[in-house]
């Protein structure tokens, strides 16, 4: 679903007047993520689930068919984890099956 899409379904399940009230409040939870993750805090939301920011290691290895090595830092990135209920709601939403053309 593209951002669009999004801000058309957040403005009738949300009872937004506009779509510029729904783009406005999304926006607004998008940078306040941003703000808290930028501190290396997290954000829980009972339910739905919980963004955080992790340590990710860094990697080295050789690149195929040379005998070059390569290198990468340790850094922090962006991590989501579902809640129960968010879980809950998608494990009971079948995915639609997809006729394949032989």
């Amino acid at each position: 679903m593209k951002k669009a899409e999004f801000v058309d379904l957040l403005k009738e399940e949300g009872e937004f007047e506009s779509k510029k009230d729904a783009e406005k409040a999304l926006d607004g939870f998008v940078k306040a993520i941003e703000k808290v993750l930028g501190t290396h805090e997290s954000v829980e939301l009972v339910g739905f689930g919980k963004f955080e920011v992790a340590l990710q290691k860094g990697k080295s290895g050789k690149v195929p068919g040379s005998d070059k090595t390569y290198s990468t830092p340790d850094k922090m990135v962006p991590k989501f984890k579902p809640g129960k209920l968010l879980k809950d709601v998608v494990a009971t939403h079948k995915k639609p099956k997809v006729n394949k053309k032989k």
